[in-house]
Parts: C-alpha cells; structure tokens; sequence
C-alpha cells in the first residue's frame, strides 16, 4: 500500500515554525525524512525544473543519519544529490540560489539537544509561509528507504561563500588584527578560520566542542558572557566572533569581550551598507528607527519567512533592500554595491556579512566597536527563555493577557505601570508610559516562552527581565 506523505507529517509531531520543520530527534524518523523530501519536491515541481536537490548538516549526532534519509528519499524519486556535508546554512543556501536548485539543510540551529530539524530551500531563496502548506497538504507518495548512507561530500558551497565576502573587502582588511573565534560546535567554524586569514588575520581558535553546544544568540549563556570577557583581554583581541550551530545567527563581541544584541549588529550592518529600506521583526530595538539611519523600517511578525515577505514589498520602491532579526541573523535583499564591487542578494539570515561589515566600519573609521555602539540612541534590550514552558500553555495566557492586560500586569507586578501601547502582532507586546516595553511570546519551534524587555538603561533592562521570568517560573509549573 502507498504512503502518502500529508499523512505521515500530520502524525509525526514535527511542526514547522519560524525556521523550518522542528521537532524531536525521535520523531525524525526515516519514514518521516522521507515525508517530508517527497513533500518538498513535489512542491516544487510546481514551480520549478530542477534534476538536482542540494543537503548539507550541522553537527548535531542526529544530523547524518537524517540527511542520509533525505538523501535515500531524492535518490528514489529519480534526482541527483548535491551532498555538501557539515556547512553554515547561509553557504548551502548561497550554492542552491546560485545552482537554481531547491536545498535541504538538517540543522536544529539552537533548539534543545534533544530536538533537531529540517529547513528548505526554493531554487531563488528560502521558502515561504504558502510553501510550507504547500508541502503539508502534499499528497506524495513517500519511498521506501532502505539503506542510509550519504553520497561523497562536495566542496564547492563551502568555496563559493568564502569568494562572496572575500570579493566585498580589501584583502588586507584584517592585517595586524587579533581575531577570535569561539568555535564550540559551529558548523562553519574551520571555514570562519580559512577566511579572516585570508583576509590577513592572526586567528585564535577557542572552546571548540565535541559535544554539540546549542548557542541562542538572543539568550546567551551566563558562562559564556564571562568567557567572552576573559578571551578578550587574556588574549588581547580585536574582533571576537562566533555562532549560532548552523551558523545563520552571528555572536559579535566588542574589543571588550561584551556580546552585542543581534538588532544592534543588524543596525550597524544596514548602516555600513547604507541600506535605505529595511524589513525587521516587531521584537527589534526601536533605536533603529531612532537612528534616522533608512528611510523607511517595516516591522513584521518574528520569522524570517515574514521578514522575507516584507524586503519583497520593499523591492519595489527601493534599490537597497535589507532585514535582520533580534538574533543577529542579516538578510540582504536586493544587490549592493559596497567598496566598488556588487555583492549578490542572499534573502536568507547570514552570519558572516554582519562581522565583516562590523570589522570594516571599526576599521575604516578607526574606532572600536564600543564606541560605534555608544554613538547609537541608547535603548537597552535584555532578552531570554524559559525553557520548557508548555507552548499550548504560553499561548493562552498571551490571548487571556490580551483581552485583559491589567490582570497579567499585576501576575507579572506591572500593575504601577501605564499601558500607552499594545501590540499584538506577534506574541503580546505593551510599551508603557515610561518608554519601556514588555514583549511576550511563545515560541514558534520549540516549548519555550521568550521574553524581551527594552528599557532606558541596561541595568533597569535585566532588573525588569529578571522579575517577569521569576514570575513566569511559578506559571510554568
């Protein structure tokens, strides 16, 4: 009897969510890979001639032997597999738009360790919300997979990417600077390495893992805010850089070690660009448009998906289009030409144009990144997670806060607090009286309920956070 594919993603408990399909490593089954590859392609088939599907991983253990499914699955429906093996997603998305064929990246980016996941990509970027009910609702029928095994790994994605950044800055940009790499289990950490030596730097490579270490960009760890701290000054860097674990979520240091909010690269970035129309979710720092640095900043639902939805609309009015996410994760939306060479649109979130067009604007102005942040509106965001905090349960309580807010101001303490605003377009978001803003929002991919404060100060910023998590610890119960 044949298995259609809608049935089996419908009773897997794998759910897309703001960066692909996410669920359980258990869930994740051949049968279930294979699903959803059939799904896929049948999806594009509508769209799109193509003989080729390019996949590659992270270095999550799960990783493998799903891409070896995914693969199995192109295999039996007549394709050829473009196997590029352990890379940054950025780079696996850069050789699929640049080939014109759809892609499959196995990466669970920074989810729990226990989870893991699949991102797809179209032959002319990452797919869409209508792309993602596309394959859904797909009624494909999904192969038998009997052997699990991956064809040789390709190499010329990895090539491609360095050749994009090392075309969009001097080739001495880094000559005589200390650049630091927190490794940990990075899928471009070796090629991060090949790169800023390339560009003339003197690389020191720090806390690489075996194990597979999950970086959230927007709740960095409390060890690894102290660490960047000590790196810094013990070994005496310029640039400290790193990741998140697929490597679309950049984790930029200041001279001092001290990690910079995603917003605030993406800020930096767009500005380094000179972007004049920028796309960014509705929990970014409003000192972005406090800036006057664009001409026009839309605000979307939190998603690249919804970010990419709103660059599209912005192309046509505007030559220099560009979208970044609180994570840090940049998407460049239309080519620039930066320094007298163009640099191509890449419509998906990137890590290594935002520390380049970080190094290049301190360099170039002969300032250090502290002070290029300091020079920016001050506005303070503090932002973390409660993990597993049930997302049915998150999500009531954003709708009950909704219709009545002045019963979650007083759970949360917020009851001496004025309402001016409130902000419903993703999760619950409320701006007081005072300028300070409470966002709220359950998270799309994993059950975790996120929490993201702005303030005056940094100091008022994590005091505030610190009150509402412990207040939404006794709800999570």
């Amino acid at each position: 009897m044949q298995i259609i594919s809608k049935n089996v993603i419908a009773t897997s408990g794998v759910k897309f969510g703001t960066s692909g399909a996410r669920g359980l490593v258990e869930q994740f089954t051949p049968e279930v890979c294979a699903a959803f590859t059939a799904a896929f392609i049948d999806a594009m088939r509508q769209g799109f001639e193509f003989t080729h599907v390019s996949i590659g991983i992270d270095r999550r253990p799960s990783s493998p032997d799903m891409a070896a499914a995914c693969c199995a699955a192109v295999q039996e429906l007549g394709l050829e597999v473009d196997y590029f093996g352990v890379l940054p997603t950025p780079a696996m998305a850069y050789q699929a738009l640049k080939a014109k064929q759809p892609a499959i990246m196995i990466t669970g980016s920074h989810i729990p360790f226990d989870r893991n996941g699949i991102k797809f990509y179209r032959p002319d970027g990452e797919i869409t919300k209508v792309d993602e009910e596309l394959i859904v609702c797909s009624e494909a029928i999904v192969p038998t997979i009997s052997t699990l095994t991956v064809p040789s790994v390709k190499h010329e994605a990895e090539q491609l990417y360095i050749e994009r950044y090392l075309n969009l800055v001097k080739p001495s940009l880094l000559q005589g600077k200390r650049v630091g790499i927190y490794q940990h289990s990075s899928a471009g950490r070796d090629l991060y390495e090949k790169l800023f030596r390339l560009l003339g730097a003197e690389v020191i490579a720090l806390g690489r893992s075996v194990a597979f270490v999950p970086i959230d960009t927007e709740a960095v760890r409390e060890e690894d805010i102290e660490q960047g701290k000590i790196w810094a000054k013990t070994e005496k860097l310029d640039f400290l850089f790193s990741t998140d674990g697929d490597g679309d979520r950049p984790l930029i240091a200041d001279e001092t070690g001290k990690w910079l909010r995603g917003d605030i690269v993406g800020l930096l970035t767009a500005r380094y660009l000179k972007i004049d129309a920028l796309a960014i979710p509705v929990s970014c720092n409003t000192s972005i448009e406090a800036s006057q640095a664009f001409k026009t900043v839309v605000r979307t639902k939190i998603g690249s998906p919804y970010v990419i939805e709103g660059m599209q609309e912005l192309n046509q009015s505007f030559d220099r289009v560009a979208g970044f996410e609180a994570n840090g994760g940049f998407l460049l939306g239309t080519d620039v030409l930066v320094n007298e060479q163009t640099i191509a649109a890449l419509p998906t979130r990137d890590a290594v144009l935002p520390i380049l067009a970080l190094m290049a604007a301190s360099i170039e102005s002969a300032q250090p990144l502290s002070r290029l942040v300091a020079d920016l509106p001050q506005r303070f965001t503090a932002s973390d997670r409660l993990q597993s905090f049930a997302t049915e349960k998150s999500q009531q309580l954003i709708q009950r806060w909704s219709k009545t807010p002045q019963q979650g101001l007083k759970t949360l303490g917020l009851n001496h607090k004025k309402i001016i605003e409130q902000n419903e377009t993703d999760g619950l978001r409320w701006t007081f009286d005072d300028q300070t803003i409470v966002h709220l929002r359950p998270s799309g991919n994993a059950p975790e309920l996120r929490c993201y404060i702005e303030a005056e100060s940094e100091h008022s910023a994590h005091i505030l956070l610190n009150q509402i998590l412990g207040k939404l610890v006794v709800l999570a119960a």
